[in-house]
Formats: C-alpha cells, structure tokens, sequence
C-alpha cells in the first residue's frame, strides 16, 4: 500500500514529467481505475480506451492537482467524466434498451434482512444493468453526482436521470433477488465460476 508521502513525491514527478514517475503512477492505479472505468462501459476494450484515456488527461492536467483533495479522488472523477464522454460520443451507436418489466420487482430484498452480498456478486449485479441505467447508477451511488449533474453531463433531463435510477435501482433487485433465491436453494453448492465472467 502506497504511503501519502510516496503518491506526493509520486505526483511531483509526474509535475516534473519524469516517465519513471508516470510508469509508477500507472502501476499503482491502474487497477482500481480500470474498475472504475468498467463501471461505466460496456466492454473490457471500451474500458482500457477509456482507462488509457484517462492517464493521458491524468498527466496533462496533474499540474492542476490541489492537495487538499483525495488524489484517487481527483483521479477517480477523472476516469468517470472520460467514461461519460465514451458514452454520449457512442450512444448513436448503440440502441437504448428499457425493461418495462423492472417496475415490478418480483421479490423485496428488504424480506432478507439477514442476506449479505459479496463485492463480487454486487459487482456483477451492477455490470449486469443496461448501460443507459448502469450510467447513472453510478454516477449517483457510486461517484456521488447529483441529478442536476448527471442531467447536466448525459444531455438529458433531470427527471430522465431519477427514472433510469430508480430503474436501475429495481433492475438491481431483481438480479439480487435471483442470487439470494440461488443462495438459499443451494446454500452448501459454490456459485458458478461462469457468473462471474465479464
């Protein structure tokens, strides 16, 4: 685990543009912003575009960096808003799927108070919603955006923003509801390696 006082000398070098600092930079978080960036795409390729991205913006603007702020933080948002504009620049591209279905949720996880989740499953839950609801999950729950900002970077409407949450929200049960069912009929048999493969 890096120090606070290895990342300053770390971002001090790549200020200077040392590539030994930015190499380090890179192998420390890469990873975790690789994650990020998968939160908000559709495929691992789209999310090394948007995670290579990302580090040349990391570096062009690290100068910028104010140190009373989280620097995975300052990095992490970064990452998102590289993310958003992936999204808006291919969402001609692509076709916009709602599940009418998600405003009935077949089963209310709060029947399951005891029912706990691992970060894997709740991960593979979430990589599991349709990009559009995936989007703004995220952004609201994950990365702590409010609906004006999300209307504001998505070009669509407030309210649009706090449909696709709540869409989200209720697509997210009902994967969840199906992993607790799966759970609780078969609770000794160990999950399938297969549902976790992105």
């Amino acid at each position: 685990m890096a120090s606070s006082e290895d990342v300053k000398q770390l971002i001090e070098g790549c200020k200077a543009q040392r590539p030994s600092a930015q190499r380090e930079l890179y192998a420390r978080f890469s990873g975790q912003l690789f994650a990020t960036a998968i939160r908000h795409t559709n495929a691992r390729e789209d999310a090394e575009d948007v995670l290579q991205d990302s580090f040349v913006k990391i570096f062009k603007h690290i100068k910028s960096y104010r140190q009373d702020f989280s620097f995975e933080g300052w990095m992490r948002r970064i990452v998102v808003n590289t993310a958003i504009t992936h999204y808006r620049r291919n969402l001609k591209h692509r076709h916009h799927h709602d599940i009418d279905e998600v405003h009935s949720t077949p089963r209310d996880l709060e029947s399951h108070p005891d029912l706990e989740f691992t970060a894997d499953e709740l991960e593979h839950a979430i990589a599991q919603l349709p990009l559009g609801y995936r989007t703004v999950f995220c952004m609201y729950v994950i990365e702590g955006f409010k609906h004006q900002e999300i209307a504001d970077k998505l070009g669509v409407d407030v309210n649009t923003s706090k449909s696709q949450l709540s869409r989200a929200r209720k697509y997210l049960q009902r994967v969840l509801a199906t992993l607790s069912a799966r759970a609780q009929s078969n609770p000794s048999e160990p999950q399938d390696e297969g549902a976790h493969r992105p």
